[in-house]
């Protein structure tokens, strides 16, 4: 059996762009060089068809651990629940209060990118932010 080693998190999205710049400062994570031939991604933009201008764009782990993230432009807007999401890590090794704390002081930081904060989820041990993206997708900082 062949096992996988590497994959990539694909968004349906309406602006690939943005949303890729977004998660870009929410995971610290860096837009790839333009692809080879190009000097910028404005200049691999205006070589393509207008059908295929700024229909994708992608984002990578700088340090290479984490997966690619890719986004693609779709005509539908997005209409339901995701079923499947991303788990921001936050305050890993905090616990309580000093963890509670970690969470919201970086729920605070995605607000002022243009996520939305939909609750805080707490018991007095384990706590979760659920949250929307700046195109509505759920993702959690936990």
């Amino acid at each position: 059996m062949t096992s996988i080693k590497e994959f990539q998190v694909t968004f349906d999205c309406a602006e690939p762009e943005r949303l890729a710049r977004f998660w870009c400062e929410v995971l610290g994570y860096v837009v790839p060089p333009p692809p080879e031939n190009f000097a910028t991604w404005d200049d691999f933009t205006r070589s393509q068809s207008p059908e295929q201008q700024d229909a994708w764009f992608a984002c990578t782990d700088p340090s290479g651990v984490g997966p690619r993230l890719y986004f693609q432009r779709v005509p539908e807007g997005k209409a339901a629940k995701n079923r499947v999401h991303l788990d921001v890590r936050v305050g890993t090794g905090l616990v309580g209060e000093d963890r509670l704390a970690a969470l919201e002081a970086e729920c605070a930081r995605l607000i002022r990118l243009g996520a939305v904060h939909v609750r805080t989820l707490y018991d007095g041990t384990d706590s979760c932010i659920p949250m929307l993206d700046i195109e509505g997708n759920e993702f959690c900082i936990d």
